[in-house]
C-alpha cells in the first residue's frame, strides 16, 4: 500500500499514528495562573546532550503549552508501570485550569530549579527552561524545546552507578490506544567500541 497524506489513506484508523514506535511518553507538568496541570504527549524525545535538551510537540492550544508560555519553565516525568493508570487519567479532557495531580490523586513535589510541580514517586523528571516554541505546519501545532536544568532520580532506579529502566518498566506509546511495557532489555555494542 502507498498513500499521499495530503490524499488520505481510506483506513479505518490513521496508519501515521502507529508507524513511529514505540515513542516515549513526555509526562509534562507545568504551572501557571489558573493552577497546576499535568498531561502525557506521545510526540516527546530527548534531542541534546550537552547542553541537554528536550522537545515535545502540542496538537492544539492546551494548558500545558499556555503555562509554559507564562512561565517559561515545564518538568518532564518519566512513566514507569506503576502509574500507567494515572498517566492515562491525567489526559482527560478537564475545564480549563482543573489539577490533573487532583484529579488523579498524585502527589506533586516541588522542582528545585524552577517555579513547577513534577509528579513525586516519578522513576525520574526533568526540569527544564523552554528555550524555543515553533509553530509547526497545521492547525495548532507547536514544538516547544526545552533545556533541562534540574534532574530528580528515584533512589531506587539507580543501580551499580546506572538509571536502570529494568527497575520501574517505561511505558511507550505506540498507536492507537495501543501501549508498551518495556521489560526486557540488552545491551548492544557499536562498532568501534
Amino acid at each position: 500500500m502507498f498513500y499521499r497524506p495530503a490524499d488520505g489513506h481510506g483506513l479505518p484508523h490513521n496508519p501515521f499514528n502507529a508507524i513511529v514506535t514505540p515513542r516515549p511518553i513526555g509526562w509534562i507538568s507545568t504551572r501557571g495562573g489558573p493552577g497546576d496541570n499535568l498531561a502525557p504527549y506521545s510526540f516527546f524525545n530527548a534531542i541534546a546532550y550537552v547542553p541537554p535538551q528536550v522537545c515535545f510537540a502540542s496538537t492544539g492550544e492546551k494548558d500545558s503549552l499556555r503555562n509554559i508560555r507564562e512561565t517559561g519553565v515545564f518538568a518532564v516525568n518519566v512513566v514507569g508501570e506503576a502509574m500507567l493508570r494515572a498517566m492515562s487519567d491525567s489526559s482527560a479532557a478537564l475545564p480549563h485550569g482543573q489539577d490533573e495531580f487532583a484529579h488523579t490523586g498524585l502527589a506533586k513535589a516541588e522542582c528545585t530549579t524552577i517555579d513547577c510541580p513534577r509528579v513525586e514517586g516519578a522513576p525520574a523528571s526533568l526540569e527544564c527552561r523552554m528555550t524555543q516554541i515553533i509553530p509547526l505546519l497545521g492547525q495548532g501545532n507547536f514544538l516547544v524545546l526545552g533545556e533541562v536544568t534540574g534532574v530528580h532520580l528515584r533512589d531506587d532506579c539507580l543501580n551499580e552507578g546506572r538509571f536502570d529502566v529494568t527497575r520501574f518498566n517505561p511505558v511507550a506509546r505506540l498507536g492507537y490506544r495501543d501501549y508498551a511495557v518495556i521489560r526486557e532489555t540488552f545491551e548492544l555494542r557499536r562498532p568501534g567500541e
